[in-house]
């Protein structure tokens, strides 16, 4: 046991012998318009490109949740990631700016306590900057940032102009006291302003004592092609852990969990398996609590969890999650107009037997409305969910060919 106890406190250790486990952990979100520099943003901030995706290099967009994670330090007034005292454990979470991957931009705001909100200087307010705020609004992300990019290409006037042209963007929306950092990715010009606002935003309060919540966003095989047998790795999910502490060793269930057939009927199954390690970024850690992105190594067969087999699902300790669920009932309220479009378009109000999008954790499901009572909706699903009381809730509608953001609600 004491060798256990010596190996537990090694893995919570790297990076030259810190404790990643002590540092307050804060998840922040890239958010904005494709092409405005989110991504180049994040390798200024980080030294990492997370479009790692074969389809995203070849296209130059990012279309999957990407994460990058840095220790930031302290050294005397500056916050820098090369020297000083470690500060805080911060974990970037990439989302798509693309209108078409609005599901993928729902699920990523989902976990992140605070958003970097990238607007260029030389394009200005485009419609995926304005329905990615009101995505946040929707996930209720209060803290926001507005990253003023490209700065190096536009004039003192043009940047002026655009400043200004933020203001009015973020006027009576839950941005509108939100700090403006003027910033060139590319050559990185005033990113230490960034890691200073990131240093000292308020992380939020952790709920360490209840039964441990992980929203599952990515899972996969991470085994090369050739591995020994006796080398192979069990399949990973990718994630946050919402609430609660989940520790090497745990049996844990997977919700909803795999689609299968059973008498020729689609059935979700629960997935159980046990944690056999959790990392951090490049950081092995014995035992995990709520914040930052997190890696779960399962003793479950590799091929259940490749191409992103479980993303949307729960995870938590065995029989403890609440049972799944094909209905709903959804405190929803809709926008005045659709945002995200070029031309205006107003949103009508929700419709019995409709069938709407709904972003709830990191999952996607869509529902047809059976009932509408005083702003309730009562939803049929296709596909179940892990249904938590009081979870914000992203509503879509399809207008045109594609899923839009039309509001939000809480389920009840």
């Amino acid at each position: 046991m004491e060798k256990d106890n010596k190996n537990n406190h090694k893995d919570n250790k790297a990076n030259n012998g810190i404790d990643i486990s002590k540092l307050p952990i804060l998840n922040v979100g890239m958010a904005g318009h494709i092409d405005h520099g989110k991504t180049t943003l994040l390798y200024a901030l980080s030294g990492k490109f997370t479009d790692t995706h074969s389809e995203e290099l070849k296209r130059g967009i990012t279309i999957k949740l990407g994460y990058s994670d840095i220790i930031l330090r302290k050294s005397g007034n500056n916050y820098e990631v090369e020297n000083g005292e470690p500060y805080r454990y911060i974990t970037f979470v990439d989302v798509p700016g693309h209108e078409m991957l609005m599901a993928t931009m729902l699920s990523g705001a989902e976990i992140v306590d605070v958003a970097l909100l990238v607007v260029a200087a030389n394009e200005g307010i485009k419609p995926q900057t304005r329905e990615h705020l009101v995505a946040l609004q929707a996930k209720n992300v209060k803290k926001i940032a507005i990253i003023q990019n490209k700065i190096d290409l536009v004039s003192k006037e043009q940047a002026i102009k655009n400043y200004k042209e933020i203001k009015e963007f973020v006027k009576g929306t839950i941005a509108e006291n939100s700090e403006i950092i003027p910033v060139s990715a590319q050559q990185k010009i005033n990113i230490d302003k960034v890691y200073k606002y990131l240093a000292e935003i308020e992380v939020p309060k952790r709920e360490i004592n209840s039964d441990p919540v992980f929203v599952v966003a990515r899972s996969f095989d991470i085994n090369k092609p050739g591995t020994p047998a006796s080398e192979l790795h069990g399949g990973v999910l990718g994630g946050s852990l919402m609430k609660g502490i989940l520790k090497v060793g745990d049996e844990i269930e997977i919700k909803p969990g795999l689609n299968v057939i059973e008498k020729n009927q689609r059935i979700y199954e629960t997935v159980k398996t046990k944690i056999v390690s959790l990392q951090r970024g490049d950081h092995r850690v014995s035992a995990a609590g709520p914040g930052g992105s997190l890696a779960i190594e399962t003793e479950l067969d590799m091929t259940l969890t490749k191409a992103d087999n479980l993303s949307g699902c729960v995870a938590g300790l065995n029989n403890k999650l609440p049972v799944i669920s094909y209905n709903i009932k959804i405190r929803a309220q809709h926008f005045k107009q659709v945002l995200g479009m070029e031309e205006q378009f107003v949103v009508e109000d929700f419709k019995p037997s409709e069938m709407l999008m709904l972003s709830i954790n990191t999952s996607i499901s869509v529902g047809r409305i059976k009932t509408i009572k005083e702003g309730i909706l009562d939803l049929e699903l296709n596909i179940p969910v892990v249904p938590f009381k009081g979870d914000n809730v992203g509503i879509a509608r399809n207008i045109k060919g594609h899923w839009r953001l039309i509001g939000f609600g809480e389920i009840i």
